[in-house]
């Protein structure tokens, strides 16, 4: 690593400064750093990836008191971690929880190996710096951590040019991180480096006044923090449609079906899915002779990382209770909802289609008892 990365400031000097911070206003009390288990560490770790700790705790809350520990949840079914997860994003997260509970469980005893770096780092959904975290925090033992928070603090501090994405920039600050990692104090240094990050060295509005490395970081000797860390290179969304089939029975029961288990909300329940409204009219043709089309809902766009999905939600009634029985296909009750997991758009459109049906019964109700 080329010298100009270094400051003047020798890593026993870097640790004292940050401990002494994380003495004085770090997070101390939340729910993860009680009993400190690998297996609460490793929950947490998981939500708390590209998503903010306020969020985090009511989820994590009701998922620990469901799931206390990795064996109920190698037991679960998909469906039920799902549920849980609803709401939370990212769902490739909350299936590779569940694999990794298994794969714990069948391969492992029931035990994290926390004794290895790579095992722990071979885990489903686990990689280099999240196996770092759940070791340092829970063990004490020496693991190097290096999670957005932690890059975004070192890109400002050594002044590290270029997004931390390319692997050159990357190799960089896990030398940094590396250097910085000291022997003792895991668990302590392991929170304050993501905790500088989440809350003084934020992406928007840094706090550099109150920072304990204000004078050295080469960022704010600039006026150049909102330049670091370096945005990925941008790329122009591609556009999809579809037609999402709303459809009710005369009990306001909808009709759902499970997503395969990878891909585009992988393993969630979903309204059906169209690419035309055609082939949802022949879908219907077939399935739900006479069913009703009411008018269309307005079109909104759901953005993925690499995509924009534009949503069309089509509601239609049929006359009578149907029974489809393909596999994977429910009819979901929005007033005694079934424990599944549900894409974001699809609880939103559920809540919606839940409020119009409430609606429609207190008009109904009003009406008859009119004089």
């Amino acid at each position: 690593m080329s010298d100009s990365h270094f400051i003047g400031l020798t890593p026993d000097e870097f640790q004292r400064r940050l401990l002494a911070w994380f003495d004085r206003y770090g997070r101390k009390t939340l729910p993860w750093q009680y009993d400190k288990t690998p297996y609460r560490v490793w929950v947490s770790e998981i939500m708390l990836q590209q998503t903010q700790v306020a969020t985090v705790i009511p989820y994590y809350e009701r998922f620990m008191a469901r799931f206390p520990d990795v064996h109920v949840l190698a037991k679960a079914s998909q469906d039920e971690v799902l549920h849980l997860w609803t709401g939370l994003g990212y769902y490739a997260r909350g299936r590779n929880l569940h694999k990794a509970a298994q794969v714990v469980v069948s391969e492992h005893g029931g035990e994290f190996p926390v004794h290895s770096l790579d095992a722990m780092a071979g885990l489903p959904g686990i990689g280099r710096s999240t196996a770092g975290a759940i070791i340092s925090i829970s063990t004490g033992r020496r693991a190097v951590i290096l999670d957005g928070n932690v890059k975004r603090v070192l890109t400002r501090l050594h002044g590290v040019e270029g997004w931390p994405g390319k692997p050159k920039v990357e190799r960089v600050l896990w030398e940094l991180a590396d250097r910085y990692t000291p022997e003792t104090r895991l668990p302590d240094y392991s929170q304050a480096m993501m905790d500088l990050g989440a809350t003084l060295c934020s992406r928007g509005k840094p706090s550099c006044a109150i920072c304990p490395f204000e004078d050295v970081c080469v960022a704010h000797a600039r006026g150049e923090e909102r330049r670091f860390p370096e945005s990925k290179p941008k790329k122009s969304l591609p556009e999809r449609h579809t037609q999402m089939l709303l459809l009710q029975d005369p009990q306001g029961k909808v009709l759902l079906e499970q997503r395969p288990p990878t891909g585009l909300w992988g393993g969630l329940w979903c309204f059906p899915q169209f690419e035309t409204r055609e082939a949802l009219r022949a879908w219907l043709d077939t399935h739900v002779p006479g069913a009703e089309l009411a008018p269309a809902w307005s079109a909104f766009t759901h953005t993925f990382s690499h995509f924009r999905l534009v949503i069309v939600p089509q509601p239609v009634r049929c006359r009578q209770v149907m029974a489809i029985n393909e596999a994977g296909s429910l009819w979901y009750d929005p007033g005694q909802p079934a424990s599944v997991g549900l894409a974001a758009p699809v609880k939103e459109l559920l809540g919606r289609l839940n409020q119009l049906r409430r609606s429609d019964s207190h008009d109904h109700l009003t009406k008859e008892s009119a004089p």
